[in-house]
């Protein structure tokens, strides 16, 4: 077997990272546009010593999972890689996901993994878009590399690929004013021939387009990120966007010199309204600024943080620690219910936001304190003499999961309970193995899906004493 043979193969399932995977021969083949139940044509272009990976070139028999894809990007944006799939089948495979995970990874035998929670609106459910200027435009008719084209492109990067930017014209992950505010910057700034930021060179001025909207509160913000001020350009800009669509509620300019690619500024310019859009998850209001972090499917985010109640259940007397608690929605969300909430956090501008937001909501048994949970918990935890000891932990890691220290120190101050929210079941279930390892029992396992037609998935699993 070499690069370039065509083989007929029959797709099985998905790896854990959402790739098509099919069998043949005792070696695992992973296979591009393809999903489970296709049987197809596909043409190998990397062989490796236990696996295969191969770009399906014809479709023999159409899987009963498939259907048309919504958007014309789809197979070259990276964004949504199983919008192929009805949405019915993809909350199977995410379930069964998780499933596997814990078995396989956990060494759970018989992991209770109870319903998947769907999201009602599977289309426009984002509430933010980072999209990236360039000079350097994938060009999807000939799928090949020209330099120094002169149009500037604003999209996103196609998979793998960060010298190129697909120029996106339609996305229905956001809003429709999403994609169509895109369009008329790009437009915009081809007219004013404005130069684009090159990390080759490090010279040139736009970086970056965010773009932030309320689900339930309809307001919109749009951020440009740049290399520099230039006032004079920039004021053209809003103005221009603010006559077409009056729906904007403000317009702020990010800037940054900074080296690497990253869509949030050094300082900013507010050019309309008050620099920062507001939005609801339950009952809670929040402020929601340029670089803050909020969750990005705000409907689903409701029904994760009503999944992390209802395994937490709490009583009036609970002390909640809500670990890597961020802009402290969780602890916000929870807080009515218990007696307090500690929430932990190593940013300092998510603890500035957090206090701000329980501020704002006049909430006032939320404490948040700063700094890396592994010195929080092991040597610089002269606060928990403040604090009575937590009967409920909220763990919310990132993708990497808990760091085994934290883990043992979390053993140490024997919750009755502990929620973990993971973004990343597989190190969620390798990090449930040290818990069960120091008394604890998995209950449940709860799936979320927060993110449609794409591979990632939400678990929340609640472990007890």
């Amino acid at each position: 077997m070499e690069k370039g043979d065509i083989v007929e193969m029959s797709v099985e399932s998905f790896s854990g990272d959402g790739k098509a995977v099919a069998r043949r021969n005792g070696l695992i083949y992973f296979i591009e546009n393809a999903v489970p139940g296709d049987i197809v044509n596909a043409k190998i272009w990397k062989v490796k010593k236990n696996y295969v990976e191969a770009r399906a070139t014809e479709i023999i028999k159409t899987s009963a999972h498939r259907i048309t894809p919504k958007c014309k990007h789809f197979g070259i944006c990276g964004g949504c890689k199983w919008q192929n799939l009805n949405y019915d089948s993809q909350l199977m495979f995410k379930q069964k996901l998780v499933l596997d995970t814990f078995i396989h990874i956990g060494n759970i035998a018989h992991p209770n993994v109870q319903p998947i929670v769907g999201c009602p609106d599977v289309y426009f459910y984002r509430n933010k878009m980072e999209f990236t200027f360039s000079n350097y435009q994938w060009l999807v008719k000939y799928q090949k590399f020209e330099k120094g084209n002169p149009e500037i492109a604003l999209g996103l990067h196609v998979p793998d690929r960060y010298d190129k930017v697909l120029n996106i014209e339609e996305c229905f992950l956001q809003s429709e004013y999403s994609y169509l505010i895109l369009n008329t910057v790009r437009k915009i700034c081809r007219e004013l021939n404005l130069s684009v930021y090159s990390t080759k060179t490090h010279e040139g001025y736009l970086r970056h387009l965010v773009i932030r909207d309320g689900k339930r509160t309809k307001e919109l913000m749009v951020n440009l990120v740049t290399t520099y001020d230039y006032e004079d350009k920039m004021r053209y800009i809003s103005q221009r966007l603010l006559n077409e669509f009056p729906e904007i509620t403000t317009f702020v300019n990010n800037i940054t010199d900074r080296k690497s690619l990253v869509a949030f500024g050094e300082y900013e310019r507010v050019y309309h309204g008050n620099g920062y859009i507001t939005e609801k998850l339950g009952e809670y209001l929040f402020h929601i600024s340029a670089n803050s972090f909020f969750q990005t499917n705000t409907l689903q985010a409701e029904r994760l943080y009503l999944t992390i109640l209802e395994l937490a259940n709490l009583k009036n007397s609970d002390v909640v620690y809500d670990l890597y608690s961020g802009t402290g929605t969780i602890a916000i969300y929870l807080s009515k219910e218990v007696e307090r909430v500690v929430g932990i956090e190593v940013v300092q501008s998510a603890i500035k936001d957090a206090e701000k937001n329980a501020k704002e909501n006049s909430i006032s048994n939320c404490f948040f304190i700063l700094g890396d949970l592994k010195k929080r918990l092991l040597t610089d935890n002269s606060w928990l003499n403040k604090h009575p000891k937590p009967s409920v932990i909220i763990l919310d890691p990132p993708r990497s999961g808990v760091h085994p220290k934290v883990i043992e120190s979390i053993i140490k101050l024997n919750p009755k309970r502990i929620v973990y929210v993971s973004c990343n079941p597989a190190t969620q279930a390798r990090d449930a193995k040290m818990l069960l390892q120091g008394g604890y029992d998995l209950k449940i396992v709860k799936p979320v899906d927060m993110f449609p037609h794409t591979d990632h998935i939400e678990s929340v699993a609640l472990f007890e004493l």
